[in-house]
């Protein structure tokens, strides 16, 4: 279980990047499916070639970036529609990462890389590494908090909430689209790499439908965590991707077959996603209140 909260916490900066392109830029970008791997694959590659293992893992996070310029440019210079630049460069990178690869396997478990000393000193899957990746997906939503503040930012903001208003008051929204899909994909693909790690091989298909479980995260976080302000909504986001490794890995340990994972997480979005409009949360939601007020009115008779 303590390696599904190590898992969640990675996923945690994927989940980052979904958000920042499907909520803040309302940007459906099915790109992350390739450039996960790309990060991945990137990042396994500078390893092996004998390159420090920040470098490689900065390397991949770049080269993530640049999917997402490729689908901003697809999108905003060659008017094509988002969902289908998306899939263009998703499908362009499949054989792309093949050729960074050169195989569809690349194996890391006799190479030096970030999580090498945790590994040798058996901390995968303590409290102690799960301490460590919280520190480091806190660290990059204080940074994605900051970020979406500042006048760049806020004009990120307002390219997703009305493009035609802050196009008005001259601001390049076809800037900000590209700038807010490479960041995006720049922390998919970070996570990427730090997955190809933490795992020990970079595989073709560690991406496939990925964006599902980004989905999720984000559905399923901010169904837990409430809140407008992007302090809260951050903070969501990572909950959200922890709970869902958390329920994969319970499906897992219930005996569910491995190849019904994505049957699984698609279900999870259907039922993150239809629960509220049943009105089932808010019931819970009310009940809730009506508890604590009942506790509150009891307290003060008592007093």
């Amino acid at each position: 279980m303590l390696s599904a909260l190590d898992l969640g916490l990675i996923y945690g900066l994927m989940a980052l990047g979904v958000y920042l392109t499907f909520r803040v830029l309302d940007f459906p970008d099915l790109t992350v499916d390739g450039s996960f791997t790309t990060g991945a694959a990137v990042t396994a590659s500078f390893i092996i070639a004998g390159q420090s293992p920040l470098l490689a893992t900065a390397a991949g996070a770049v080269a993530g970036a640049l999917a997402g310029l490729v689908t901003g440019v697809l999108h905003t210079k060659g008017k094509i529609n988002p969902l289908l630049a998306g899939i263009l460069t998703q499908i362009a990178l499949y054989s792309i990462n093949l050729r960074i690869m050169g195989r569809a396997n690349l194996p890391l478990l006799r190479t030096d890389t970030l999580l090498s000393g945790m590994r040798d000193d058996r901390v995968l899957g303590t409290w102690l590494s799960i301490g460590v990746f919280a520190l480091i997906v806190l660290a990059f939503m204080l940074v994605l908090d900051w970020f979406l503040n500042t006048d760049l930012g806020l004009a990120l903001q307002a390219t997703g909430d009305n493009e035609r208003m802050i196009r008005a008051q001259g601001v390049s929204t076809d800037t900000t689209k590209i700038l807010g899909l490479s960041l995006s994909n720049a922390l998919v693909a970070l996570a990427g790499g730090l997955i190809a790690q933490y795992q020990g091989f970079a595989d073709i298909g560690m991406g496939i439908g990925l964006i599902v479980a980004g989905l999720a995260s984000v559905i399923i976080g901010q169904a837990i965590i409430p809140g407008r302000r992007f302090i809260f909504a951050t903070l969501a986001v990572v909950v959200g991707s922890v709970v869902y490794r958390i329920v994969i890995q319970l499906a897992l340990s219930a005996g569910a077959d491995p190849n019904d994972m994505k049957l699984i997480s698609a279900l999870l979005v259907i039922a993150a996603l239809l629960l509220p409009r049943l009105g089932v949360v808010r019931r819970l939601k009310a009940g809730r209140r009506a508890r604590l007020m009942a506790a509150a009115v009891r307290g003060e008779a008592r007093a």
